[in-house]
């Protein structure tokens, strides 16, 4: 099993959670269903459940009915997928600002890592 998490900000926010919350129950459950093949699958999840987006950004493709959802995610230096980013996409190609979105949430999960990797040990010098 492949493990995921929620990107959370510096005030704690987890903005893919918010967004499954404003789901009802049954497209909850089948944006969920696809978290769980990916936890399942991992990295080998391609399409129709996954697709590349850009660079490492990665996004899960649910459908219910005529509404198609996606949650962008990637795999960060943990090899644990980081799930960046919630929407309902409306249009044939994935509008920018979304990519957008899940890049500027990537670049600041990322770093945040780093920074707890090197911890206080890094910021103290003699």
């Amino acid at each position: 099993m492949w493990n995921y998490e929620f990107y959370r900000d510096d005030e704690g926010n987890e903005p893919v959670k918010d967004f499954l919350l404003t789901l009802d129950k049954k497209a909850r459950a089948k944006v969920m269903a696809f978290m769980q093949i990916l936890s399942e699958y991992g990295p080998t999840l391609h399409y129709p459940y996954s697709s590349q987006v850009e660079g490492k950004i990665r996004e899960l493709r649910p459908r219910f009915g005529k509404t198609a959802y996606r949650i962008m995610y990637y795999q960060d230096r943990n090899r644990v997928f980081i799930l960046l980013h919630g929407f309902i996409k409306k249009t044939g190609k994935t509008p920018k600002n979304e990519i957008d979105i899940a890049r500027l949430r990537m670049k600041d999960d990322d770093q945040r890592k780093k920074r707890k990797k090197g911890g206080d040990f890094s910021a103290k010098k003699n």
